[in-house]
């Protein structure tokens, strides 16, 4: 684990954003920017999902700062292409950032929209999971 005791404490703040592609079996099931499935509404579960994986990144990620989220949305929209994109925004208060946390947050938000649909079509495709900003700390990060 990295030492990070010499740090100051600062606002630290990262987006990170994952893609997924939904063949049209599954789009065809969307009802008000939502896919209703057996096992609940799939949008809604996965920000729970998404949420609930950000506050325990350090339980799965080897050497990861315990961290006490400030604050950690998932929002999930439809593009133009109706691909299904994810961005998870993770907010501290800490001496380490918060990527691998919205990392986190992104992908197992993604997983669960996979896992919901699959009873549909296993003609998914999770199509990119990357950090898309990063502010506090050493340096700033904006994707372009």
């Amino acid at each position: 684990m990295v030492d990070v005791s010499a740090k100051a404490e600062t606002e630290r703040i990262a987006v990170a954003r994952s893609v997924v592609v939904l063949d049209k079996e599954i789009t065809d099931r969307l009802e008000n920017d939502e896919i209703h499935t057996k096992k609940g509404p799939v949008f809604q579960t996965a920000i729970i999902a998404g949420v609930m994986a950000a506050k325990k990144t350090s339980e799965l990620i080897p050497l990861c700062h315990p961290l006490g989220l400030d604050k950690c949305t998932v929002d999930i929209q439809l593009n133009d292409q109706k691909e299904v994109v994810i961005e998870c925004t993770a907010r501290v208060v800490a001496k380490t950032g918060v990527e691998m946390e919205a990392l986190t947050g992104a992908s197992v938000a993604a997983l669960t929209v996979y896992d919901m649909c699959k009873g549909f079509s296993h003609n998914i495709e999770i199509r990119s999971t990357h950090l898309m900003e990063k502010r506090g700390g050493k340096s700033d990060f904006k994707r372009t």
